[in-house]
């Protein structure tokens, strides 16, 4: 195989899974607002909690400060860059699942009529007290959160219907 084939393979698995084909999008950094989405270093989805733009200085760019919160580890993080730059977008992905089983340390999880086996039991409350009500034959939903080929349970709620 060469390298050419080598990376347009990546480049296609890199592009798998979100429906606008890209896992993120660039957007000015003076246009970030609280409560969207950025992502750190490359390769960290947060959740902007504060954005704070400096007057321009005397060599003519103002600065934008933007304080947000790992959605996946709960990570502080702090990014400083000039606000006409570009700074990426995580195309973020927020599903109810129907739980349906629970294998190990994964769940089994069900949207209509497609199951889902990939998801980790998160090892906080949320992981407790989905093993505790699941045993206790509960009908449950869970919130998944899905950014950067990452997942994670973020809530939990008894099935009402």
């Amino acid at each position: 195989m060469s390298s050419s084939e080598s990376d347009s393979d990546r480049s296609e698995e890199e592009f798998e899974g979100t429906s606008s084909g890209s896992l993120f999008y660039p957007k000015a950094a003076g246009q970030i607002r609280k409560g969207e989405y950025i992502l750190i270093k490359e390769k960290f989805p947060c959740k902007v909690i504060d954005t704070a733009t400096s007057k321009t200085g005397k060599h003519g760019h103002a600065k934008a400060r933007i304080t947000c919160i790992d959605i996946f580890t709960g990570n502080k993080h702090e990014d400083i860059c000039p606000s006409h730059h570009n700074v990426n977008v995580p195309n973020v992905v927020r599903k109810e699942y129907a739980v349906m089983d629970i294998e190990g340390d994964y769940l089994t999880l069900l949207d209509g009529t497609v199951e889902k086996t990939d998801v980790k039991i998160p090892n906080d409350d949320i992981g407790e007290q989905i093993r505790n009500d699941f045993e206790n034959d509960k009908d449950l939903m869970v919130t998944v959160i899905g950014a950067m080929k990452q997942q994670k349970v973020i809530a939990v709620k008894e099935n009402k219907s």
